[in-house]
C-alpha cells in the first residue's frame, strides 16, 4: 500500500512560467505562458532543437482553423521545415488506423530521424501524436502542444501515448516523453464549454490526491464550471498547481512502477465506462468524474474515508456540471472490463482510494463483492 499526502504551495503567477519535469534522463520543460503559441519556434530553439528539422504538425480542424497558420507561421520563420496534418480528433477515432494516416504521412514528408511531430490539439491528439512519434523509425521527438484544459493539466505532460483497444482504453501504447510542452492558456478561449468542465475533472482530481488547499479554493469558486468563473488568477494557480503536481509525480516515477498510479484516481471506473458505453458517448474528463464519485462511494463504504468527504467531492463534481451517476452497466460486463485494466497486477486491480482531501492509497485488496455492493449503492 502506497500513500501520497503532501499539500503544494501556490506558484507565482508569472507571465511565463517553466516548469521542469526533472527525469533522470532527457528532462524537459513545460513552458506556460500567454501567447506563448505564437513563439513555439522560439520555444523549440530555446529547447535545443535545430532550424531546419522537419516538423510534422498534427492536428484537427477545430483547432487547427484558429491556430494552424500561428504555428506554421512561428516554425518556419525560426527555419523549421513545418507542414500540417489534419485528423479525425474524436475518442471513436483514436484507433490504429489513424496512427497509420499519420504514418503514411511521415513517410510522404520522408520524416527522419532527427525530425519532430507536434500534437497541437486535445488529448486525443496529443496521445496518437505522441504515440506515432514513439513508433516511427522506433522513435523520433514530439512536441506536445495542447489546447483543452484537460490536456494541459493531465494528458500533454508525462509521455504516455497510446491507443483504444475494443477491449479497453489505452491498451495499445507507449511511455514516448516529449521533447517540450507549451501551454498557451489564451486557447481555451475557443474551447467548447463541455471541454472545459471536462478538463476541470483532472484539475479536481488533484486536489484530492494531494492538494487539500486547490481543493478548497474550487469549492470557493462560485461557477467552476467555465473559465469565466474562475477568477483572482485562479486558472493560472490551476495550470500551474496541476503541471507541477504532473511534473513532480512523473519525474519519481516514469513508468508507474508505484507512485505515479496516484494519476490513476477515478481513472479505473472511468475507463470501465468509457469502454462499455462506447467510446465517444462521454469526454473522457466526464467519465473520470462518474469514475472518481464511484470510488469515492468505495472508499466510504469501506471505511477508508469519511462519508462527509465523500459528499464534499460529489457537490463539487456537481458544481462544476459534470457528470455523477453511474451508468445502467450490467455488473458482471463491469467486473470482467476491470480485469482488463492495464493496472491490473497478478489478476489483482488495483485502486485508488482516498483517504481524505488530498491523500490517497493504492489497494489491490478489493474484493468482488465490494465492487458489486458499490455498484448497487450507485444505483440506488
Amino acid at each position: 500500500m502506497r500513500r501520497l499526502n503532501h499539500a503544494m504551495t501556490v506558484a507565482p503567477q508569472l507571465q511565463h512560467r517553466r516548469i521542469t519535469v526533472a527525469l533522470s534522463r532527457d528532462p524537459y520543460d513545460v513552458v506556460i505562458g500567454q501567447g506563448s503559441l505564437a513563439n513555439i519556434g522560439q520555444a523549440l530553439v530555446e529547447a535545443g532543437i535545430q532550424a531546419g528539422r522537419k516538423v510534422l504538425v498534427v492536428s484537427n480542424a477545430d483547432v487547427a482553423t484558429p491556430y494552424g497558420e500561428l504555428c506554421l507561421s512561428s516554425l518556419r520563420g525560426h527555419g523549421f521545415d513545418a507542414e500540417l496534418l489534419l485528423i479525425e480528433a474524436g475518442e471513436d477515432q483514436k484507433t490504429p488506423a489513424t496512427i497509420a494516416k499519420i504514418h503514411d504521412t511521415a513517410f510522404a514528408r520522408k520524416l527522419e530521424r532527427s525530425s519532430l511531430m507536434l500534437a497541437l490539439g486535445g488529448g486525443v491528439v496529443g496521445d496518437m501524436t505522441g504515440f506515432a512519434a514513439a513508433t516511427w523509425l522506433r522513435g523520433i521527438g514530439v512536441i506536445q502542444v495542447p489546447t483543452t484544459l484537460l490536456a494541459m493539466v493531465d494528458a500533454a505532460i508525462g509521455g504516455k501515448t497510446g491507443v483504444n483497444h475494443p477491449g479497453g482504453k489505452n491498451l495499445i501504447g507507449a511511455f514516448h516523453q516529449p521533447r517540450l510542452v507549451l501551454i498557451d492558456p489564451n486557447t481555451l478561449a475557443t474551447l467548447p464549454q463541455r471541454e472545459f468542465r471536462a478538463g476541470m475533472a483532472e484539475v479536481i482530481k488533484y486536489g484530492i490526491l494531494g492538494d487539500p488547499e486547490l481543493f478548497t479554493l474550487l469549492e470557493r469558486c462560485k461557477e467552476p464550471d467555465h473559465a469565466e468563473g474562475l477568477t483572482n488568477g485562479l486558472l493560472e494557480t490551476i495550470l500551474e498547481r496541476s503541471a507541477a503536481a504532473k511534473a513532480r509525480i512523473v519525474a519519481a516515477d516514469e513508468k508507474e512502477g508505484g507512485l505515479r498510479a496516484v494519476l490513476n484516481y477515478g481513472h479505473t471506473f472511468g475507463h470501465v465506462v468509457e469502454t462499455l458505453c462506447g467510446y465517444g458517448t462521454w469526454l473522457h474528463g466526464e467519465a473520470v468524474a462518474i469514475g472518481m464519485v464511484a470510488v469515492g462511494e468505495l472508499a466510504a463504504q469501506r471505511g477508508n474515508w469519511t462519508r462527509e468527504d465523500a459528499d464534499r467531492q460529489r457537490r463539487l463534481i456537481e458544481r462544476t456540471l459534470l457528470p455523477c451517476a453511474w451508468p445502467p452497466l450490467d455488473p458482471e460486463a463491469v467486473l470482467d472490463t476491470l480485469q482488463g485494466d492495464k493496472k491490473v497486477r497478478d489478476g489483482r486491480v488495483r485502486f485508488v482510494l482516498p483517504t481524505s482531501i488530498g491523500s490517497v492509497e493504492i489497494h489491490d485488496d478489493v474484493s468482488r463483492e465490494e465492487i458489486l455492493r458499490c455498484l448497487e449503492n450507485l444505483q440506488a
